[in-house]
C-alpha cells in the first residue's frame, strides 16, 4: 500500500515518547505537584537545528500551555512542567526545524565579507518575517533590526554584530516561524491523584468484632476503636462490607456449609430483607451510625475506605427486581460463584454479558456515587479482575470525572497481565504479589520489576503482608520476628502498605488446615473479641514503623529504592534517599537465627564523604553508630530486632571547626 505523505515539507522526528503507557491509549499516573519529566527522541535530516516543546493542559481546557525541551545527548530531548492540580491532564510535543538558529550557528562561522553579506540578507528576511509575527515592542524593534540588517552601505561587521547580538537572538526565540511543525502523533494522557495515592498506611478490621466479648459490635463501638488504630499512626481505616448479609446458603464458623443461628455469616454475602449495597447491616447500625463513624475517623486524621465487592447473596433484592442480571443454569435456578474444586453458594455473580448489562453498569456505578455522597472517597474493590476490563475503564473515569480526588485499591491477586489492565483502566492502587515474595532473590527481582518503566508509570504497588483471606506460610512458622520482619518491608520498600488487624498485630498465626492460607477461626465467618491490650502485642512496634515514615520523606516516595549489596543472602539492604534524607534499610529475612554480614554503601551516590566517618542512627531501637568507608558490619538478632531502619547522617565542619552530623 503506497504511504500518504500529509506534508512532506514537515521534517522534524518525533519518537521514543516518554512517559507514556500504549502510545496514550492509557494515562499515567502522578500525584499533584510533580514535576512530570517528558523525554522523547527528536532529529531531523541533515545538519539543521532545531527546537521542541512540550504542550499540556488540563484535559478539557481550550489552551495548550508550553515548556521548552532542550537536547540531552544522543538526540534526545526532556522538559518538564507542573501537574498543578488534581484530575486529569494531557501532552504532546511540537518540534520544528528553526531557521533562524541554524542560520545564527552557520553566520558565526562563515569568513569572507562576499560571503557575510549574502548571509546577511537571509537572515535580515527571517527577522522581516518574525517581524510581522511579533507582537508589541517586539514587532517593532524587530522591524528595525532587519533594516539595519539590510543596509548594504553599513559596515558589515556592525551589521554582523546585530545579527549575532544576544538581543536580537532572544527576541527572534521569542516568535519562532511554526509553520513548518512537526507534532508528536498522539496526545498522552495524564492522572494526577492526591497525595494519599502515593503514601499512606492503611489498616482493616471488621466493625461487627469491636463489640464486647460474645456481641455483635456496632459502627458506634467501631468509632471507639479508631482511637486506637490513630494511635498506631495509620493514615486509611478499611473496613470490609457493611451490608445486610443473606441467610440463604449463609456459610458457618471456619467456611462450613451448615451455619447455626448464631452465625453472622461473610460480609461479602452480600443482601437481605433490609436491603442491600445501599443498606447497613441492622445490627452495625443506621446511616446515622456511618456518618458518626465517618466524622470520628476525621477528627483523628483517618479516612475511611470502604469495600465494594460487586456481586449478591441470593436475598439480595436485585435477585427479584432484575434476575436478569445473573446468569440462569438450565433448570431454571441462578449460578452461584465457584471456582472448582470451591463453591461459594453464598454468592452470586453479575451476569455483565446479559442483554441487560448498560442498566447493569449504570446501576454499579450509582452505587459508587451513593458511597461518595457519604463521605467517602476511597474504596478497595474486591476481585475486580472478575469483571470486565471495559466496565471498570468506563465507571472509573465517570466518577473520577466527578470527583477526582476518589481513589481505588484494586484487590487483584491474579495474573501479571490482568492486574496491570486493571492498573492501565483506572485503578489508583494495587495489591501485589509481595505477600508470597520471601527471599532476597525474589524481593530484588519484584521491585527491581515494580520500579521501573513502563510498570512504575502506571501501576502503584500496595502492600500487604496478610489480609482475611491469606495468612501467608511465612507467617505461621516464623513467630513474632516474622511478623516483625515483613512489617518492616513493607513499610519501607513502597510509601503504600496495609495490615489486616488486630490479626496482624496480635501475631494471629494458625491456618485452619496444613498447606492453606485460610485462618482457622476466621474472621470472615465468625465474630472475634481481640484482647487489644495483650502485652505482646506488635501495636508499639506498628506505630514506630508508622512514625518513621512520617517523618522521613525518602519513605514517602516512588522509585527512589536502591538495593545494597550485603554478603548474606538472608540479609537484604536497600536505601531510600530524598533530598538530604538518606535511609537505610537492613532486614534479617530469617526468622530463626541472628544473620550478620558486611554491606558496602555507594557513598559517592548518597554525598558522603568516603574520608571522613559518618552517623548511622537506628529509628527502631535509637542506637548510633559511627561508620567509616564503604564496607561496614551488620548484625541482627531477629529475637530483638529483626530490622535496622538507619538514617545516615553527613558530617559537617561548622565555622568554629567542630564536627557535628546533619
Amino acid at each position: 500500500m503506497p504511504m500518504e505523505v500529509v506534508d512532506g515539507r514537515l521534517r522534524a522526528v518525533i519518537e521514543g515518547i516518554s512517559p507514556q503507557v500504549e502510545e496514550g491509549r492509557f494515562a499515567v499516573k502522578r500525584i499533584e505537584g510533580d514535576r512530570l519529566e517528558v523525554e522523547a527522541d527528536i532529529f531531523v535530516d541533515g545538519h539543521d537545528r532545531l527546537r521542541a516543546v512540550v504542550c499540556y493542559r488540563p484535559t478539557g481546557s481550550a489552551t495548550w500551555q508550553e515548556t521548552p525541551m532542550a537536547a540531552l545527548f544522543n538526540d534526545r530531548w526532556r522538559g518538564e512542567f507542573t501537574l498543578a492540580t488534581v484530575g486529569r491532564w494531557e501532552f504532546t510535543i511540537l518540534a520544528w526545524v528553526d531557521a533562524w538558529r541554524s542560520w545564527h550557528h552557520d553566520l558565526g562561522r562563515r569568513e569572507g565579507r562576499e560571503d557575510i553579506a549574502l548571509a546577511l540578507r537571509v537572515g535580515a528576511a527571517q527577522v522581516r518575517s518574525a517581524a510581522l509575527r511579533a507582537q508589541g515592542a517586539d514587532a517593532a524593534w524587530l522591524a528595525a533590526a532587519a533594516t539595519e540588517l539590510e543596509r548594504e552601505e553599513g559596515a558589515i561587521e556592525e551589521r554582523r554584530r546585530l545579527a549575532l547580538s544576544d538581543d536580537l537572538h532572544a527576541a527572534m526565540e521569542r516568535w519562532p516561524d511554526r509553520s513548518l511543525a512537526t507534532f508528536a502523533e498522539h496526545i498522552y494522557p495524564v492522572v494526577v491523584d492526591r497525595a494519599l495515592a502515593r503514601f499512606g498506611a492503611w489498616y482493616e478490621f471488621f466493625p461487627r468484632s469491636t463489640g464486647e466479648a460474645g456481641l455483635h459490635g456496632t459502627l458506634d463501638d467501631a468509632a471507639q476503636h479508631l482511637e486506637y488504630v490513630a494511635a498506631m499512626g495509620f493514615d486509611v481505616v478499611y473496613l470490609p462490607p457493611i451490608h445486610p448479609i443473606g441467610h440463604t446458603y449463609r456459610k458457618g464458623r471456619n467456611n462450613s456449609l451448615e451455619a447455626t443461628p448464631e452465625d453472622p455469616g461473610s460480609p461479602w454475602a452480600i443482601g437481605a430483607e433490609e436491603g442491600g449495597h445501599r443498606a447497613i447491616h441492622p445490627q452495625l447500625g443506621g446511616i446515622e451510625a456511618f456518618r458518626r463513624f465517618r466524622r470520628r475517623a476525621e477528627e483523628l486524621g483517618l479516612e475511611v475506605a470502604l469495600d465494594i465487592a460487586f456481586q449478591a447473596s441470593p436475598d439480595h433484592p436485585y435477585v427479584k427486581s432484575h434476575p436478569e442480571w445473573f446468569r440462569h443454569r438450565p433448570d431454571g435456578s441462578i449460578q452461584y460463584a465457584e471456582n472448582p474444586p470451591k463453591k461459594y453458594q453464598d454468592i452470586y455473580p453479575f451476569h455483565f454479558e446479559s442483554d441487560a448489562w448498560r442498566p447493569l453498569w449504570q446501576e454499579l456505578l450509582e452505587l459508587f456515587r451513593f458511597w461518595i455522597g457519604e463521605g467517602v472517597r476511597v474504596f478497595r474493590v474486591d476481585n475486580p479482575h472478575t469483571k470486565p476490563f471495559p466496565f471498570w475503564e468506563w465507571c472509573i473515569q465517570r466518577i473520577k470525572a466527578d470527583h477526582p480526588e476518589t481513589l481505588f485499591l484494586a484487590e487483584a491477586f491474579s495474573r501479571p497481565r490482568v492486574m496491570q489492565r486493571l492498573a492501565k483502566g483506572g485503578f489508583t492502587q494495587s495489591y501485589t504479589y509481595f505477600t508470597w515474595r520471601n527471599t532476597k532473590y525474589e524481593l530484588t527481582e519484584y521491585l527491581n520489576e515494580l520500579n521501573h518503566p513502563p510498570l512504575r508509570d502506571y501501576f502503584r504497588p500496595n502492600f500487604w503482608p496478610n489480609t482475611p483471606d491469606i495468612l501467608p506460610e511465612f507467617l505461621q512458622y516464623g513467630g513474632r520476628p516474622a511478623f516483625m520482619a515483613r512489617a518492616a518491608l513493607a513499610a519501607t520498600l513502597v510509601p503504600s502498605y496495609g495490615i489486616y488487624g488486630p490479626a496482624y498485630e496480635l501475631i494471629e498465626h494458625e491456618p485452619r488446615e496444613a498447606g492453606g492460607e485460610e485462618y482457622l477461626h476466621s474472621e470472615k465467618y465468625e465474630l472475634r473479641h481481640w484482647p487489644l491490650d495483650r502485652p505482646d502485642s506488635l501495636r508499639d512496634y506498628l506505630a514506630r514503623l508508622n512514625r518513621i515514615r512520617r517523618q522521613n520523606p525518602a519513605l514517602q516516595q516512588e522509585w527512589n529504592l536502591r538495593f545494597v549489596p550485603i554478603d548474606s543472602e538472608q540479609l537484604i539492604a536497600y536505601t531510600r534517599t530524598q533530598g538530604d534524607n538518606l535511609i537505610l534499610v537492613v532486614v534479617n529475612l530469617d526468622p530463626y537465627h541472628t544473620q550478620s554480614g558486611w554491606l558496602s554503601l555507594p557513598l559517592g551516590n548518597l554525598g558522603l564523604d568516603p574520608h571522613h566517618p559518618y552517623q548511622v542512627h537506628d529509628l527502631l531501637t535509637e542506637g548510633r553508630f559511627l561508620w567509616h568507608g564503604e564496607r561496614n558490619f551488620v548484625q541482627l538478632d531477629p529475637e530483638r530486632s529483626p530490622a535496622h531502619i538507619f538514617q545516615l547522617k553527613r558530617r559537617i565542619r561548622s565555622e568554629r571547626e567542630f564536627d557535628y552530623f546533619m
